[in-house]
């Protein structure tokens, strides 16, 4: 335990639980997205894939997190709705 102490000191600090659950679902639904834009050729949803996959490495607090994440998952789902 004095190791964690001494990483505080450094300004270290370990991510909430919140903050690495939202990682793992955004990092999932982002590579559902970048699978769906190989398999389809689609390259805005492969890119949206690779930012959503990337993005939580940037981000450090919990709420922007979310808001980004919720932000690309909405870019997705109403770009594979729009027609065309």
């Amino acid at each position: 335990m004095d190791t964690i102490s001494t990483l505080q000191s450094l300004g270290l600090t370990l991510p909430s639980p919140a903050y690495i659950f939202g990682s793992v679902v955004f990092g999932l639904v982002g590579l559902a997205a970048f699978r769906h834009g190989r398999k389809c050729d689609d390259r805005t949803s492969l890119w949206l894939g690779v930012g959503l996959m990337l993005y939580p490495y940037a981000i450090d607090q919990t709420w922007l997190l979310y808001l980004v994440g919720a932000s690309l998952c909405a870019a997705w789902w109403w770009l594979r709705r729009a027609p065309g």
